[in-house]
């Protein structure tokens, strides 16, 4: 389906002309097709023959129902993304400053229609129109990403879905820091692309296999073999295997922890997580909304179905089992055993690494936050905190746990669109005269949202929401997802990683509220542009070079720390000028998502059902 719906995309794309279908137009094309693939995946639960699973191109893919179920929450959360941009409206001819005062305040738009032309496109950026289909590009990598089998089609979905952020994060040319971003992107993430493709051909190296289902049985097979190794008399031929055995498990767990290694990199885990707030704050908003969601609902769930597999196939009983028996008859060869088979365990490192990186991912994403003033900075040491919590969960490896790392990567996925759809709002609102083909409205300092509650208080109040749920105060959808991590460490003697993930909330709370505080905080430097507006028309009239004075100029302070003057010209004949404003569904998916968030503890069946049915499948399925 998506597939195909990529191909006539690209076709209709070649044949029209650029104004015939406008990037809107396309955006929206790109949002149905995917809302229909969500329903259709869905409607292949119905299927019966999927049972555990269908290997589909040679086992390539193997398609389950909890892939499915994935797979349709994808659709669905790329298609909402994709409705973020706003409308543009361009002013043409003959302004002057009552109609341009009418326009901006909304109040009666009967009175200037024969003055102001307003045109529903989405941007006058050429590179607009590339965005959505460079988006299909990527979702459909993460899509078989999602349902990979095999190495080779791990590694070359994983491509293709980096390949499209690469170049959605520069899709601005006209802007140096979103080709910035871009490139730093490009070289650190082929920097973590080599570092998983040097594990995969590792892994090949010793297994000789590409199929993960033949690995795991190949480990599986390895590790119960083991127990006939006490069967054996001679003491001499009992140490040669088992350093055979130490071998194998030594290149085994530095293929993996390459691999892992590489697979943290892409979703921004402390220690891997430098490239993140850069690329983040340089971006288009409506891209780093893109980057903080997409790529790590992929391959956190890859990670889990891959890390459960090889934990089950490497059961450490078996090894404490060779262990006991060794201790009790052949004491003097006890370290050699402990050496070779309990310390090269592949599962209880991976298990040790993905701890260490998710208590990384907890304090320096909370500490380093602190003293951020760069408001998508913050969002990306945010990103960073929560990545510690799914990452603990998903190290744990119980049905609770499985449970509550779902729970909780749909309540992040929810709570983080609904922030950035509102910081774009915001930069709507705050930006709105755009003086260039490049829709410069995007927010970048923390003060700039000074005294919005008083010019935007729904804005305001829902972006408060969002962020008292990200701090997990209840009893909004964060605090329980919060709790069911915690509850799922707690139960398997994780106290030490409960208490740190308790104190860094409280930690990270604080900056939550320093947002919020500002804005409720009048902000006495900035005017409007109405203001300003009026301000200037009063000091011409009282001007005797009124008729000569072509150019208006206008100065707007956005912020005491910005310090950096937006010059907007207006001139009075034959010039265009462009007014962006919220779209119908960007308002409706912010009061959408900001019910969801604040209504969760009236009806909170659907998601934890959801979440349970999810965790049923993968374990019993």
């Amino acid at each position: 389906m998506m597939l195909v719906s990529i191909l006539i995309y690209i076709l209709a794309m070649s044949l029209s002309k650029e104004n015939q279908l406008s990037p809107i137009f396309l955006t929206r094309i790109a949002s149905l097709v995917l809302i229909y693939a969500g329903v259709l995946t869905l409607n292949a639960l119905y299927v019966q023959s999927i049972g555990s699973g269908i290997g589909i191109y040679c086992g390539l893919f193997q398609i389950t129902n909890t892939t499915l179920i994935i797979e349709s929450f994808f659709y669905i959360i790329a298609s909402i993304i994709l409705l973020g941009w706003g409308l543009i409206y361009k002013v043409k001819n003959n302004i002057n400053l009552e109609n341009l005062n009418i326009f901006f305040s909304f109040k009666d738009k009967s009175n200037n229609k024969e003055n102001i032309n307003y045109i529903n496109t989405i941007s006058i950026s050429k590179e607009s129109r590339d965005y959505s289909l460079i988006a299909l590009f990527s979702i459909l990598g993460s899509s078989f990403l999602i349902s990979s089998a095999d190495l080779l089609s791990m590694y070359l979905s994983l491509e293709l879905q980096s390949f499209g952020l690469y170049i959605l994060a520069s899709t601005y040319r006209e802007s140096s820091n979103a080709t910035s971003a871009g490139l730093k992107y490009f070289l650190l993430g082929g920097l973590s692309s080599c570092l998983i493709l040097l594990g995969v051909s590792l892994l090949y190296s010793i297994t000789g296999l590409t199929s993960f289902d033949s690995i795991y049985n190949l480990l599986s097979v390895f590790s119960s073999s083991s127990l006939s190794i006490l069967d054996i008399e001679n003491t001499d031929r009992k140490i040669e295997i088992f350093y055979l055995s130490e071998s194998f498990y030594q290149g085994l767990s530095l293929s993996l922890i390459l691999i892992v290694v590489g697979f943290l990199f892409k979703i921004a885990a402390a220690p891997f997580h430098n490239w993140s707030p850069d690329v983040y704050d340089e971006s288009p908003t409506n891209v780093t909304t893109w980057l903080t969601i997409m790529p790590k609902i992929a391959i956190l769930f890859f990670l889990l179905e891959v890390y459960g597999n090889i934990s089950i196939s490497l059961d450490s009983s078996v090894t404490n089992l060779i262990l006991d028996e060794w201790n009790l008859n052949f004491k003097s060869l006890s370290e050699l055993v402990s050496y070779s088979l309990f310390n090269f365990n592949p599962s209880l490192i991976l298990k040790n690494l993905i701890l260490l990186s998710s208590a990384l991912s907890l304090i320096i994403g909370t500490v380093v936050g602190l003293a951020q003033t760069k408001i998508k900075r913050l969002m990306a040491y945010s990103t960073i905190s929560h990545i510690g919590f799914l990452l603990l969960a998903l190290a744990l490896r119980t049905e609770q746990a499985t449970e509550s790392f779902i729970f909780y990567l749909i309540q992040y996925t929810i709570t983080n669109l609904n922030t950035f759809f509102i910081l774009l709002a915001f930069g709507f609102v705050i930006n709105s005269i755009i003086k260039s083909n490049y829709i410069n409205s995007d927010l970048r300092y923390i003060t700039e949202l000074k005294g919005q509650f008083t010019s935007n208080p729904i804005l305001s109040l829902s972006l408060a929401i969002c962020l008292f749920s990200m701090a997990g105060i209840p009893p909004l959808i964060g605090f329980f997802g919060k709790q069911s991590v915690l509850l799922s460490a707690i139960g398997n003697g994780y106290y030490f990683m409960a208490i740190l993930a308790i104190i860094v909330s409280v930690i990270s709370a604080s900056y939550y509220l320093k947002i919020i505080k500002d804005i409720q905080t009048k902000n006495l430097s900035q005017m409007t542009v109405l203001d300003q507006i009026e301000e200037e028309s009063k000091n011409l009239e009282n001007s005797e070079h009124t008729s000569n004075i072509s150019n208006i100029s206008i100065n707007i302070i956005n912020s005491k720390e910005k310090n950096e003057n937006l010059l907007i010209n207006l001139k009075r004949k034959d010039r265009e000028y462009s007014y962006i404003k919220l779209s119908n569904s960007h308002s409706f998916i912010i009061s959408s998502l900001t019910l969801i968030i604040l209504f969760f503890v009236l009806k909170p069946s659907i998601l934890l059902n959801s979440a349970m049915l999810c965790t049923l499948n993968y374990f019993y399925l």
